[in-house]
């Protein structure tokens, strides 16, 4: 009888165990622009899509925004394996490429995006105060600047504010060196003006955690210009800036950064709920 009792119970676990599993959806090649823009331009309608990864009959899950890197002159979106199975849904973005656009219609993309995630989220489960931007490179700086200047996401109505977290990785914050080039501007020369993220620097801007590689493996000044975003930031009055320098990591540091991200968003709803209470 003992062991019959047991038996049953352990059956009983597993069925609870299993029941409990999460599952995930996957929708591919959505628009987010409407129609009336898809329908005029081909370029348009081919690469500005986005794919989602939910968890299916969850409610109020957090939602990451992945723009995928390539000097905005190629890559495709991503949902990146690190951060599946989490309980977070991903949405990764394709945008427009050098030559066949150029600056800002990387940037307009990239709120083209963030804004149709807010109006549409909710449909799915997600909770709209819980939307965190991200990419990585290129996608890093889309990231850092249609977080940090709101002019991107005022087109749509959408205040800059309402981002949850920021968090790009290995993100230029100077101008990007794809714009430059597309002024005759060599990579050498840094400039600093209202394409740059570092342009927008201010203390009312949503938490801010930039990630890069090892400054002495890094893309050229990349540690640096973070640094000095980091810095400014703080000068300004921002109290949620923080910079994390991976040691050991070149440019291609995704893999231990997608633990530090997820770690954020759980550090950021975290106080959201405390705040609640």
């Amino acid at each position: 009888m003992k062991k019959n009792f047991l038996l049953l119970l352990f059956l009983y676990s597993g069925v609870f165990v299993f029941s409990q599993k999460t599952e995930y959806l996957t929708k591919l090649d959505i628009p987010y622009y409407n129609n009336s823009i898809s329908k005029t331009d081909q370029y348009i309608s081919e690469r500005c899509v986005l794919d989602i990864y939910y968890p299916k009959n969850v409610q109020g899950f957090s939602t990451i925004v992945w723009f995928h890197g390539g000097g905005l002159t190629g890559g495709n979106k991503e949902i990146p394996e690190a951060l599946k199975n989490k309980r977070v849904c991903i949405v990764g973005v394709n945008y427009r490429l050098y030559p066949n656009a150029k600056a800002p219609k990387y940037i307009e993309d990239a709120a083209a995006a963030v804004a149709w995630v807010f109006n549409n989220i909710g449909t799915l489960g997600g909770d709209s105060t819980l939307i965190f931007i991200s990419g990585h490179s290129a996608g890093g700086y889309l990231a850092a600047m249609i977080g940090l200047d709101k002019r991107w996401l005022h087109e749509y109505n959408i205040d800059a504010n309402r981002i949850a977290g920021l968090i790009p990785f290995s993100g230029q914050v100077i101008t990007h060196f794809t714009i430059r080039k597309e002024r005759g501007i060599p990579e050498t020369q840094p400039i600093i003006d209202d394409l740059a993220p570092l342009y927008f620097v201010r203390a009312d801007a949503s938490p801010l955690l930039l990630i890069t590689g090892d400054r002495e493996m890094e893309m050229l000044g990349r540690y640096e210009e973070n640094a000095y975003l980091m810095r400014m930031m703080k000068v300004a009055g921002h109290k949620e800036t923080r910079l994390l320098e991976l040691d050991g990591y070149g440019h291609n540091m995704t893999e231990p950064a997608f633990p530090l991200l997820l770690n954020e968003i759980n550090r950021i709803v975290d106080n959201k709920k405390k705040a609640k209470k």
